[in-house]
């Protein structure tokens, strides 16, 4: 694994090789990256998060569309977790490095061809600008600073290369209001009651929401924090919200529908459910200008 990828880590760090992925250091830890840590490094966890999500047709073509022909690009997915994207994808770029916390996750990753590394997505030990793309699933939401994080991911791409990202919560879609908020808390005693929900245990939900430190009202991403991150360091910016019905299409610039606690909760919040600024995710797709191209 390590000789395939050896040039592209930074001088002086420090790289474990085991049996199934490379470890290096990790240095901003926080309760949220010990959550999903705990969560993802647990294997019957894992697998059914592998099984059932991120596993639509409309994810399969929205990130296709999004991606296009990666078999000879340097693919680097942060949070990978067990290899969601390209286990949907079924694709395999010329080198796909799979970073995450959690070593039981990148070992499920390498059945999808990934070179897993442990690694720390607010410092990672790459070199700057050697991938073509750079991609990050439901990853931002999970770390203390998602600014840094995607900062982070931009100074891998190459000039010409690009990084896309998605299933964040639009900030501006999940700040619930009034019965709405009242609701949405209510709503973990309710599944536990019926037993309904995708998390199977009390604790299994807990380690889930633990990690989702910016996946609560009040809190996500908007248009302005991609657009004020990346145009800086010399990106193109391109946003498209979107709800989780729709693949391919998000890319033409239409938003589809959201499920009916979705919209319930925007309505509640005064809201209208239709806008665009209420979908309830944005994926990004930033290229990298050539250099030569810049003054």
């Amino acid at each position: 694994m390590l000789t395939k990828i050896k040039d592209f880590f930074k001088p002086g760090i420090q790289i474990e090789q085991l049996d199934n992925y490379l470890k290096t250091p990790v240095i901003f830890s926080s309760e949220a990256l010990i959550a999903n840590e705990y969560y993802f490094n647990n294997y019957e966890w894992a697998e059914e998060y592998l099984k059932y999500c991120h596993r639509s047709e409309s994810f399969k073509t929205r990130w296709g569309a999004a991606i296009g022909n990666c078999a000879d690009k340097i693919v680097v997915d942060i949070g990978c977790g067990p290899g969601n994207i390209f286990a949907t994808l079924a694709e395999t770029p010329k080198i796909l490095i799979g970073i995450d916390v959690a070593a039981n996750s990148l070992v499920m990753a390498r059945q999808f061809k990934y070179i897993p590394v442990l690694a720390d997505a607010q410092n990672l030990p790459f070199i700057s600008e050697f991938a073509d793309i750079v991609v990050l699933n439901a990853t931002l939401h999970h770390c203390e600073d998602m600014k840094r994080t995607l900062q982070e991911a931009a100074r891998l791409v190459k000039p010409g290369g690009f990084v896309v990202t998605d299933h964040d919560p639009q900030l501006s879609a999940w700040d619930y209001r009034g019965i709405a908020k009242l609701l949405w808390k209510a709503r973990l005693i309710y599944y536990r009651i019926i037993g309904h929900g995708f998390h199977k245990s009390g604790n299994q939900q807990f380690a889930a929401l633990a990690s989702e430190i910016h996946h609560k009202p009040g809190s996500g991403v908007l248009a302005k924090f991609f657009k004020e991150t990346l145009e800086p360091l010399n990106f193109k910016v391109d946003i498209f919200p979107h709800n989780h019905t729709l693949g391919s299409e998000v890319l033409d610039g239409q938003t589809g529908k959201a499920e009916f606690k979705y919209r319930i909760g925007n309505l509640l919040s005064g809201r209208n459910p239709n806008a665009k600024e209420n979908a309830l995710s944005l994926m990004c797709i930033a290229h990298k200008r050539d250099k030569q191209l810049t003054t």
